[in-house]
């Protein structure tokens, strides 16, 4: 699971910017949301602007140089914190396995240049190179004794060489070297407002209706949206040379994105993903931004319970209040976020929360200096 989190100079963030899942506080009440003392489930709340969604293209840049999964250019514009005079971006991981710790820091100058890297398991150096002094790679590996150390002028991430060029001896360090890339490669940032927009994962981009035709997904899909309030019969219909999808309303068929409401698409949207979650045991980590967007209050509590189901690491943005209880998740696991940092609402009070606490209320009535 990832632990710890830094990043400076990139976008919103000028500097040093630290999101630490370890922080947490011995609540007995929703014992799921912390996993071997690392925060699972987390919600992020914070004013327009504060970088919620930047945050999570800095936590999903890993995955851009370090898998085949391509990233939108769009997120990445402006790459560089714009008040900053330095022209590199660094960014920090801390991850814990069963195997040990494993931790990899570099630095970018855009999104396809990595200017060095770092990577540490379990205390010893396992790989480092540094393109500003020369272009030879420290390796300590074994099984990589005859790979060349001299990458010479290609951009080539350190560890991706050493993925695709070796077959690697079997023990602890090369076991966390491989636990690490599974996990990145199942890292997946995705959005509720706008379109399909995603990263990680998966590559491509998928008709929402015809995926959950194709699925055989139409029933289980309508069982979904009655469970959410949303009172409504489904069908297929012809789109050209393949299956859509569809409301029915008596003996009338209407094609599902011409009527439905924004609200449906989202939940159309969380769906898409959801099932992907249930099917496919290789998402590690998973950060959706304002993922109620279009909800009611009640809708988005039911999200978050699903999601409190599913294995990944889960991180969330909302602006919603209403779901700041601890019914539903702690204190340890709602953040603040604001322009000089992030930080729990247990850590943003000298006030002892406990489970009876109306958190909401307290919130708004500037309990925890917002």
């Amino acid at each position: 699971m990832l632990a710890k989190f830094e990043v400076t100079n990139f976008k919103s963030f000028e500097k040093k910017f630290t999101f630490d899942f370890t922080k947490t506080n011995n609540y007995e009440f929703n014992p799921d949301c912390v996993k071997n003392g690392i925060i699972n489930k987390s919600l992020i709340y914070g004013h327009n602007g504060t970088g919620k969604s930047n945050l999570g293209f800095a936590l999903l840049d890993i995955v851009s140089h370090l898998t085949d999964k391509l990233s939108k250019p769009e997120f990445y514009n402006h790459f560089l914190n714009a008040s900053s005079n330095n022209n590199i971006a660094e960014f920090h991981y801390e991850f814990q396995f069963p195997c040990g710790s494993v931790t990899y820091s570099y630095g970018k100058k855009d999104r396809e240049t990595l200017v060095y890297e770092k990577l540490i398991i379990n205390s010893e150096t396992y790989a480092e190179i540094n393109r500003e002094k020369n272009n030879i790679a420290t390796i300590n590996v074994a099984g990589a004794e005859n790979l060349i150390r001299d990458i010479g002028t290609s951009q080539i991430s350190i560890i991706s060489y050493i993925e695709k060029n070796t077959v690697l001896e079997k023990n602890k360090q090369n076991q966390c070297f491989y636990t690490f890339l599974e996990f990145v490669k199942g890292m997946l940032f995705f959005r509720s407002l706008g379109n399909n927009d995603y990263l990680g994962f998966e590559q491509g981009s998928k008709s929402i209706p015809s995926d959950i035709v194709e699925k055989g997904n139409v029933k289980d899909f309508e069982t979904f949206l009655n469970e959410a309030g949303i009172k409504c019969t489904l069908t297929t219909i012809e789109e050209g040379d393949k299956q859509g999808l569809a409301f029915l309303f008596n003996h009338k068929i209407i094609p599902f994105y011409e009527i439905a409401s924004q609200g449906t698409k989202s939940l159309s949207l969380f769906y898409f993903w959801l099932q992907r979650l249930k099917e496919n045991t290789h998402v590690s980590f998973l950060f959706i931004d304002e993922f109620d967007a279009f909800y009611h209050h009640s809708l988005s509590a039911i999200i978050i319970k699903k999601l409190r189901t599913i294995t990944p690491q889960v991180v969330l943005t909302t602006h919603n209040t209403s779901i700041m209880t601890n019914d539903l998740l702690r204190p340890d696991c709602y953040f603040l976020l604001k322009p000089e940092g992030i930080q729990s609402l247990s850590n943003s009070t000298v006030k002892e929360l406990r489970e009876a606490h109306n958190i909401e209320k307290m919130y708004k009535a500037g309990a925890f200096g917002v």
